[in-house]
């Protein structure tokens, strides 16, 4: 049975964070940066770039994620935070018409980017990864918690798409599905008490 263990993001495992992004998918050139910049922003932005401003958010005062561990190598990353500083999630058609809470509360935080390195897929790391984030986010002060998955039995999608997570995974957390304009893209919630 391996050793699964996790560790809010700090400039000392910055290079552990890297390892997770680049187990395939889009992690490394994105960065886990496409919640924080706007549109054109992103669009005018490059690898260079989108990476030094992920450091800085990693070694700012409120730390972007978590890293999960199995046997002490990196093996996925989660991003959580207040939703006001992932900005383009406040203009996001589906989260606008679904949330029910304002967009500009720093006490609601989002998981908003799953990456697991492909090695390590199908050891149930997205559910370590979010119970990890839960924990964080309760004692960083966070009123509620939402999530924006993908319902995987409503719609087909290529494992890179699940970047936001799948909605069994929230629901299994204790999350509660809001129907969205969208249905094979629930906007889930989490009240923290």
């Amino acid at each position: 049975m391996p050793t699964i263990t996790t560790a809010v993001a700090s400039p000392a495992i910055w290079e552990d964070i890297q390892h997770t992004l680049s187990g395939g998918g889009d992690g490394r050139s994105c960065q886990c940066v496409w919640p924080v910049l706007m549109r054109k922003e992103w669009e005018t932005t490059d690898l260079d770039q989108r990476t030094a401003l992920f450091q800085q958010e990693v070694a700012s005062d409120r730390p972007p994620g978590i890293v999960v561990y199995v046997d002490g190598v990196a093996a996925g990353w989660i991003r959580i935070g207040p939703r006001p500083g992932q900005r383009r999630l406040g203009r996001t058609r589906n989260i606008v018409a679904t949330t029910r809470e304002p967009l500009d509360d720093d006490g609601v935080w989002a998981a908003s980017c799953f990456v697991v390195r492909k090695e390590h897929r199908g050891q149930g790391l997205n559910a370590v990864l979010l119970d990890a984030a839960i924990r964080f986010a309760r004692d960083s002060g966070a009123r509620v918690i939402e999530g924006y998955p993908i319902d995987t039995a409503k719609t087909s999608v290529r494992v890179n798409d699940l970047f936001h997570g799948a909605l069994t995974t929230f629901l299994a957390a204790g999350f509660s599905a809001v129907p969205s304009p969208k249905p094979e893209r629930p906007l889930v919630t989490l009240e923290i008490d």
